[in-house]
């Protein structure tokens, strides 16, 4: 199978403008469409953003900047913005009927063959999307924000062609992504899963008064986490002896806190309004705070973090 160079990105809110910016990157002319003009208009702006960011970092010239903005292009109708595309990026609303429905404009609209790439977190879209288009499905899952985060998790359906798989899998990396391909698909994939057994325990020591916020982050971000970056997960367990692990999971040592549909901490935030950088506070306080050049300043420590970590992945343990 060719290179793919031409690309149709559907959805332009969080995920979008960052996705397309790295598909630019690997060399794509890259179409960038959603149904509301407006999100179309800001996610523009976010990429001429995202793009000033790489400059400043040096990690690409003016002229690559003015290369990659005069890649993308806008439309608000699907059916020109499907015009000619190799593969479409579907990032839609993570909701089933807005996906079947998406799917089922693509069917009527796309030749045989073309790829589609479905960024959802956690739907089994093969059960959603037409079945004639199943050799042709697959789901590359990033995180956000997409154009710094190196990972894309892919899988494919069981059905979906192998040269499909490798062309995405390609592009990712002349784009400069990680992407980890999983032998079949399960909910969540590898990294959301991790992070939501995560998120219990946290719930559970705030819920419980064990600990604050500030406390958590201070404990992870001086001790597994950036051991994880050296040795990751599996890898530790063998440094700290395999036996080790068993004895723990033999002898109950700990056990995983019970399933909640709400923690009463996560409750509290929501019912409140509380809702993180958006809306000015969250665990944290951020009023009076420049929430683009907070973003930026995440970016740029989130580029050093990354670059560190090519160092171990390049001369590993």
């Amino acid at each position: 199978m060719n290179p793919i160079k031409k690309v149709t990105m559907l959805g332009a809110g969080v995920m979008g403008p960052g996705i397309a910016q790295i598909l630019a990157m690997a060399g794509a002319q890259v179409t960038l469409y959603d149904i509301v003009p407006e999100a179309l208009d800001r996610a523009r702006d976010t990429y001429r953003a995202n793009l000033n960011t790489f400059m400043e970092e040096g990690l690409i010239r003016r002229d690559q900047a003015a290369s990659l903005l005069a890649q993308l292009s806008c439309e608000p109708d699907l059916k020109k913005a499907l015009d000619g595309a190799e593969l479409v990026v579907e990032a839609v609303v993570e909701k089933k009927a807005a996906k079947e429905s998406v799917y089922a404009q693509l069917d009527e609209l796309l030749p045989p063959g073309v790829i589609i790439a479905s960024n959802t977190s956690a739907l089994n879209i093969f059960e959603l999307m037409p079945p004639r288009r199943l050799p042709d499905t697959l789901i590359a899952h990033w995180y956000a924000p997409a154009n710094v985060i190196p990972l894309v998790e892919v899988v494919g359906s069981g059905l979906t062609r192998e040269d499909a798989l490798d062309a995405v899998v390609e592009l990712l990396r002349k784009g400069g992504k990680t992407p980890v391909r999983m032998q079949k698909f399960i909910r969540g994939y590898i990294v959301n899963r991790l992070q939501q057994c995560l998120n219990q325990e946290v719930f559970y020591l705030l819920d419980n008064g064990y600990c604050t916020p500030e406390d958590i982050d201070l404990a992870v971000k001086t001790s597994f986490i950036p051991r994880a970056m050296v040795l990751g997960l599996c890898k530790r367990m063998d440094f700290g002896g395999v036996d080790m692990t068993a004895n723990n999971f033999r002898n109950r040592s700990y056990t995983m806190p019970p399933a909640t549909d709400m923690p009463k901490t996560l409750g509290a935030l929501v019912e409140a309004g509380d809702l993180g950088v958006k809306t000015g506070k969250g665990f944290y306080d951020y009023s009076g705070m420049d929430v683009e050049a907070l973003k930026a300043k995440r970016d740029k420590q989130l580029f050093r973090a990354f670059a560190l970590e090519k160092q171990f992945m390049d001369d590993p343990v």
